[in-house]
């Protein structure tokens, strides 16, 4: 059961930027709800010259926020949804709450990415207050569609944009990326994404008189195994190996005596730019058409791999990560998807930067208050080495 009301070690003064963090965290914006967090950063930004524009697309709110009309155009991308908490009598504090204890604040979305969005305001807020006639632009791209399907999210902005021949120069999204500390991870890209639900038709029947069913099971399992025994590719410097995962199957009637008449299976690649979608397609197919007469695929929305190369925003970040926090962070593509894959393809350098990401989807999901502080202090960094 939570604490709901201990009030020892909590902090009775805190940082800008720790008290907007708080008040997104009590929004329980579960995907594809935002519970009035895009309407709270942009209440923040429009006294410092940010121009609001609420973009709905079906359930989903995104807000794109501006400064600036000149290029270089820098933008910061991240999401105000979160995933569920599980059961809430399992977490030591309120899941939506905000509590901050013991130096850490508590709460769903702390560290995924709640606490990256405050960073980036108050970094803004800072940085305009310093420099109100600095170059270029400075715009927030956010969602409320990122942890859910990521179709009416961010790539529905993209496309608005691309309609009306706004460039976006450089992005950095606040996904948490640090492992031990703050900063000594950033992601200059990401494997791409395929999955998709496949499903394998056969007869059913009686199990005592399988000469006259087709059991579905066996031929998936056939299929699975031929699958996660496949070598795809070897990687390279900057990605790893391409791997396979089933994470759900169903089949059955519910009785023992029954054959079903289908079965299928979830699965997904994580695949490395060394293969494209249209082989690894080809080879699942394929594997199919080894094992089963009658099969199709249910393919998901793909998300193709991007690298960011060593270059302006790339220099920028580990610069600023080096000024704040004394270390230089290393590179990774490994992890999950972001939205940076609906970036980058239009050509923006893209990076992605943000707190630990250890408790991330977790029950008691934390992140270290001093973490998200200096975090916003990088962040204005990156804007004072960007917009110069």
């Amino acid at each position: 059961m939570y604490q709901s009301h201990i009030k020892e070690n909590l902090v009775s003064e805190i940082s800008e930027t720790l008290a907007l963090a708080q008040a997104l965290i009590r929004r329980p914006s579960v995907t594809p709800d935002d519970k009035g967090c895009q309407r709270l950063l942009s209440d923040a930004l429009e006294p410092y010259g940010f121009v609001p524009e609420f973009m709905q697309f079906g359930d989903v709110q995104n807000l794109w926020i501006k400064r600036g009309t000149n290029a270089p155009l820098f933008v910061f991308a991240g999401h105000t949804d979160v995933v569920p908490t599980g059961p809430e009598e399992n977490w030591s504090y309120s899941p939506f709450s905000g509590d901050i204890v013991d130096g850490m604040l508590h709460g769903r979305g702390a560290a995924d990415m709640k606490g990256s969005l405050a960073a980036m305001v108050t970094a803004c807020q800072r940085f305009v207050q310093a420099r109100p006639n600095h170059p270029g632009s400075i715009a927030l791209l956010l969602t409320s569609d990122e942890e859910g399907p990521a179709v009416d999210g961010t790539v529905r902005v993209i496309d608005t944009l691309k309609a009306r021949n706004e460039v976006i120069d450089y992005c950095l999204v606040g996904e948490p990326t640090s492992a031990e500390r703050l900063g000594d991870t950033v992601k200059n890209g990401r494997r791409g994404s395929l999955g998709g639900t496949l499903t394998v038709r056969g007869i059913q029947g009686h199990v005592a008189y399988p000469h006259l069913a087709d059991n579905p099971i066996h031929r998936l399992s056939s299929i699975v195994g031929d699958l996660c025994a496949t070598h795809w590719d070897d990687g390279n410097e900057y990605f790893p190996a391409t791997t396979f995962q089933v994470s759900n199957i169903e089949a059955g009637t519910g009785a023992t005596n029954v054959v079903p008449g289908d079965a299928r299976a979830q699965f997904n690649l994580r695949f490395c730019p060394d293969s494209s979608a249209s082989s690894l397609k080809e080879k699942i197919e394929s594997a199919c058409s080894r094992h089963a007469e009658f099969f199709e695929i249910d393919w998901c929305p793909l998300g193709l791999p991007y690298q960011t190369l060593p270059g302006t925003l790339l220099s920028a970040v580990e610069d600023s990560v080096k000024e704040i926090t004394g270390h230089s962070p290393g590179l990774s593509t490994d992890g999950g998807t972001s939205d940076g894959r609906f970036i980058a393809p239009i050509g923006a350098q893209v990076v992605e930067l943000g707190p630990l990401n250890r408790t991330i989807h977790q029950v008691d999901e934390v992140v270290d208050a001093d973490d998200l502080d200096a975090l916003s202090n990088v962040y204005e960094k990156v804007l004072d080495r960007i917009l110069k």
